[in-house]
């Protein structure tokens, strides 16, 4: 009997938590989480929250980047743990194969016959505060120019330069 109340407890606590809703609280639609308010490791509101991203694949997430799409989670899980907006700088430099996704749509359809699907997504990252680079290094061997820029990513000198800069700046490394 007893191990039948410990077997229900457990498939009970199990069930509530498959049961909670994917959520998106900042970034509408990309970065979904699942936000457990008694976990017992959550974000800290006193601390400012320094990232560097470095997203070098054009591996795919739910039709986005995949660094793009993990930039959307942090930001929704920072949220979601109430991290105020001025405690939350992040930033990211895409290169190597990811450096397509900074195209426009204009020059994204000359190249690949289709809209650029990460436009949203970068929109989005801009309009809550996320700098997006490009390594310029990268964009020359690509022959992408910078009027094949989308508006919302900067270009950078390289991305070797802008890595070091940033983590000397204090901002932790993500990959």
């Amino acid at each position: 009997m007893k191990n039948l109340l410990k077997f229900l407890l457990i498939l009970t606590i199990s069930f509530q938590m498959d049961a909670q809703e994917w959520q998106t609280p900042t970034i509408d639609g990309y970065g979904k989480i699942k936000y457990f308010e008694d976990a017992a490791e959550q974000p800290d509101t006193s601390l400012t929250y320094k990232m560097i991203f470095n997203i070098d694949s054009e591996k795919e997430k739910e039709g986005v980047n995949a660094g793009l799409w993990r930039i959307a989670r942090t930001l929704n899980l920072l949220k979601a743990g109430n991290v105020a907006n001025e405690k939350i700088d992040l930033v990211a430099i895409l290169h190597g194969e990811a450096t397509y996704t900074i195209l426009s749509n204009e020059e994204y359809n000359k190249r690949f016959k289709t809209q650029n699907p990460n436009m949203e997504l970068l929109k989005l990252l801009k309009v809550n505060g996320v700098t997006v680079f490009v390594c310029g290094q990268a964009m020359a061997s690509r022959k992408i120019k910078k009027g094949d820029m989308n508006e919302y990513t900067e270009m950078a000198l390289s991305a070797l330069t802008v890595l070091p800069h940033y983590q000397l700046k204090g901002y932790v490394l993500i990959h």
